[in-house]
């Protein structure tokens, strides 16, 4: 999940025919470097994206909540969606203890708590004990989100808890410190134009 996040390539994620993301009522990034995936989008479908620079658009959903690219519960565009669909892993969501937070798209929350998580031993355990205080930490320290971090969504929160769990596995670090890191982080994912969801 880290090397995905880190550079905006595509997860495997063994969706089935699920398409709770596709129709959860969720505004998809699309950043200006995705030319393919822009070519393949109406422009009358895509918007400017709040707070970010000119370039980045997203992609909104109709009345129902979809998606307007999923037609016949497939995705009509698949091989030229965007970096935000192909990152996607509601796994993320599980891992951080946010499947079940009211702020998730019930279909989506219904989804991902199916997922269950096998341990390797005992350092596996301790990383997702950490991923869980990391996530609980940034709810409820969102001093801690650097401003280029934006206001994130609980999925992109979780993906933040990841990049800086490190931190939680022996301690409790501070706020300066777990905003430092997140710095980091997100200037290697924008590096890598993998960052925004």
């Amino acid at each position: 999940m880290r090397a995905a996040i880190r550079s905006g390539g595509a997860m495997d994620v063994p969706c089935g025919t699920c398409t709770a993301c596709c129709t959860g009522s969720q505004f998809v990034h699309v950043g200006p470097d995705e030319t393919d995936a822009l070519a393949d989008i109406p422009a009358e479908l895509l918007f400017p994206a709040p707070g970010l620079p000119d370039g980045h658009v997203v992609l909104g959903y109709d009345d129902r909540g979809h998606c307007p690219m999923l037609v016949d519960g497939r995705c009509s565009i698949y091989d030229h969606r965007p970096r935000t669909c192909r990152t996607y892993d509601c796994r993320v969501l599980v891992a951080a203890g946010f499947a079940d937070d009211e702020d998730v798209p019930v279909e989506i929350s219904r989804r991902a708590t199916r997922w269950r998580f096998d341990h390797r031993g005992e350092s596996a355990r301790m990383e997702q004990a950490a991923v869980e205080r990391a996530a609980t930490f940034l709810a409820d320290h969102p001093e801690a989100l650097p401003p280029e971090a934006g206001r994130p969504s609980l999925t992109r929160l979780a993906a933040l808890a990841i990049e800086v769990a490190d931190l939680f596995v022996d301690a409790q670090p501070d706020v300066v410190g777990v905003r430092a890191a997140l710095s980091a982080a997100l200037a290697q994912m924008r590096d890598s134009s993998a960052w925004r969801r």
